[in-house]
């Protein structure tokens, strides 16, 4: 994983490398082969690439930096975390919600075209508990309409390997499903996975899920790329590595005992 940096601007990550660019990637889709000979050559597929997106935002770097302080009391940690949610999930939103489109009336007594975002297909959130919870507090003012599945998942201090002790996600989903999972840090990248390949396996796709991370390292990110090229993160930091706890560093330490005042 050498050259991973944190970026102000969006990375991309495949399977053989990582690389910085300014936009989300978009996949060609696929042309099919014809017996024409004068037919053009069909394009060769582009290879998917999973999008890690650090917003270049003033505000979300300066929630990071209380994040970060090992000054910072619960309740400025819980209400940082918040708005650092509120912003992150903004920007994952965007080209995300499906919308129709309306018209409505003004008070001029005219008729205006509208753009809403569409009530009968609901984002359904997933919060990792417990920290994932904190990132959630002020979502419902960037979306509308959702229906939350909490899932939780404790890791064995010594063998770093997470298990679930709960599961609340439907039995069945549809591959037209949209999810946004939260969960402050994606470190090892075991939780995560386990995560995304319980969607996949109920009949969710990789490519309708959207992550919100705080910090982000590179172990975690590889293991994503690698299982789920399609995917796209949504980040302030991508920090440097992980120590042999499990912890990213430079990091914030663990974010659900700082946020509800439980430390080790």
């Amino acid at each position: 994983m050498q050259g991973l940096l944190a970026q102000r601007s969006s990375c991309t990550i495949s399977r053989s490398n990582i690389a910085t660019k300014r936009s989300i990637a978009r996949i060609t889709p696929v042309v099919r082969a014809t017996t024409d000979a004068a037919a053009p050559k069909p394009k060769p597929k582009a290879p998917q690439q999973m999008l890690v997106y650090s917003p270049p935002h003033p505000l979300i770097k300066h929630w990071l930096a209380i994040l970060r302080s090992e000054y910072t009391p619960s309740p400025m940690f819980r209400s940082a975390c918040a708005e650092l949610g509120r912003l992150l999930i903004y920007e994952a939103v965007r080209e995300f919600l499906p919308t129709m489109e309306q018209q409505v009336q003004t008070p001029l007594g005219e008729v205006a075209d509208a753009t809403l975002v569409d009530p009968s297909r609901p984002i359904k959130i997933i919060p990792i508990l417990r920290a994932g919870l904190v990132l959630l507090e002020q979502a419902g003012q960037v979306v509308p309409f959702q229906e939350t599945y909490h899932v939780g998942y404790v890791r064995d201090p010594a063998t770093l390997q997470a298990s679930a002790y709960l599961n609340k996600l439907p039995a069945r989903l549809s591959p037209e499903d949209l999810f946004l999972i939260t969960d402050p840090m994606l470190a090892t990248g075991g939780t995560i996975v386990q995560v995304i390949d319980d969607i996949v396996a109920r009949g969710g796709r990789a490519e309708n899920i959207r992550v919100v991370a705080v910090v982000v390292a590179p172990p975690a990110l590889k293991k994503l790329a690698d299982r789920y090229p399609g995917l796209k993160v949504y980040t302030a930091m991508i920090d440097e590595q992980v120590n042999e706890r499990g912890y990213i560093v430079p990091g914030l330490g663990d974010a659900g005992d700082r946020a509800y005042g439980t430390p080790h």
